[in-house]
């Protein structure tokens, strides 16, 4: 006597599930209606209708993962959804900032412009260049390096290696508090010091102020990789009989080289666009200047902001202002590019 089996169906626990594209199809629908709604309201902002569709894209996602999936799964969805609407809320800006730099700085921005300084011609009429600015900008920001990256490494070192007791509590405070002084503050320093002395404008006078912004943020990016290096490294070394300062500046520094140097390039960007110290301090200059120890000097953010204060009615000196402007954002972009280079080739080699 036989028995007919019947096939039962496999079992599963998964329950019912968005498909993968429902994200998308949210957001573009998001999108439409949020279009719909600004422009029935009358709302002429693209920002107004990008944070009307980040709302609707939130409450979407929610409404429709709570009816499939669950509210469980609903809570795990809207939290998705809050990085990415969080991302797009700080990418947006960014992008737009690029993108309007580049469109209005490329109007003039060519070799003659690169290569040539303000001279006579006058902010309201077409010409002249930022060689002069370019000029002053590196002298500036390498004399300040050349100030700031030794003091910061070796009093990360002193925190990290030795610091122990009241003297490395004090140090590590005024590094705290050095960290949020407005770079104001640091060129009304240096000020106050050539009013005493009766000294003219010059470039140093502005490299010793942004060294000043300088140290504490290489003091801490080096305390920081500092901190990284395994113990059992400095330890293996004190075994063999080597003295700590050897051991430091053969076995500690080249294994924290890369991210040292990430920190100290990353704190010549921050410097880079500061205004306020050198509008004090070194004055601004139309003519090329390539002694930074005497007489005023021009930099690109200084540059940047005289030519845009001297815009109003003229094209010329704003579509400068622009085009400067662009040239510091590819100066910063390049040394963010070589921290990142430098950090790769000098990272520690994992395996053999």
């Amino acid at each position: 006597m036989s028995h007919a089996v019947t096939e039962q169906p496999p079992s599963t626990l998964r329950g019912a599930t968005l498909p993968k594209w429902s994200p998308w199809a949210i957001a573009a629908g998001s999108v439409a209606v949020a279009v719909l709604i600004g422009t029935l309201a009358g709302l002429g902002s693209t920002v107004q209708w990008g944070l009307i569709a980040g709302l609707l894209f939130l409450v979407a996602s929610y409404a429709v993962a709570a009816k499939v999936e669950g509210r469980r799964q609903a809570k795990d969805r809207i939290a998705t959804a809050l990085v990415w609407v969080a991302f797009l809320l700080a990418v947006v800006p960014l992008v737009s900032l690029v993108w309007t730099t580049v469109a209005r700085g490329t109007k003039v921005l060519n070799v003659f412009f690169l290569t040539h300084s303000m001279g006579i011609v006058p902010d309201s009429q077409p010409g002249g260049g930022i060689y002069h600015a370019i000029i002053g900008s590196l002298e500036q920001v390498g004399l300040a390096t050349v100030l700031a990256a030794p003091i910061g490494v070796l009093t990360a070192i002193y925190l990290v290696e030795y610091g122990r007791g009241a003297l490395a509590r004090a140090v590590t405070f005024f590094v705290d508090v050095m960290t949020g002084i407005p770079s104001v503050v640091a060129g009304l320093f240096i000020l106050s010091i050539m009013l005493i002395f009766e000294m003219e404008p010059f470039g140093f006078a502005g490299s010793l102020a942004l060294a000043i912004l300088m140290v504490p943020v290489v003091v801490r990016s080096t305390e920081e990789m500092l901190k990284l290096v395994p113990n059992e490294l400095r330890e293996a070394s004190l075994a063999l009989g080597i003295p700590k300062w050897r051991t430091i500046l053969k076995v500690v520094l080249p294994t924290s080289l890369g991210g040292i140097t990430t920190g100290i390039m990353l704190a010549i960007a921050r410097i880079a666009g500061e205004t306020a110290p050198v509008l004090l301090l070194v004055f601004g200059n139309r003519f090329i200047n390539n002694n930074p120890f005497e007489g005023a000097q021009q930099s690109l953010p200084l540059y940047i902001y005289q030519q845009y204060a001297n815009s109003a009615g003229a094209n010329a000196a704003y579509d400068r202002a622009w085009a400067a402007s662009l040239t510091l954002i590819a100066f910063v972009m390049i040394l963010n590019l070589l921290a990142r280079g430098i950090a790769r080739w000098k990272a520690p080699k994992s395996g053999r």
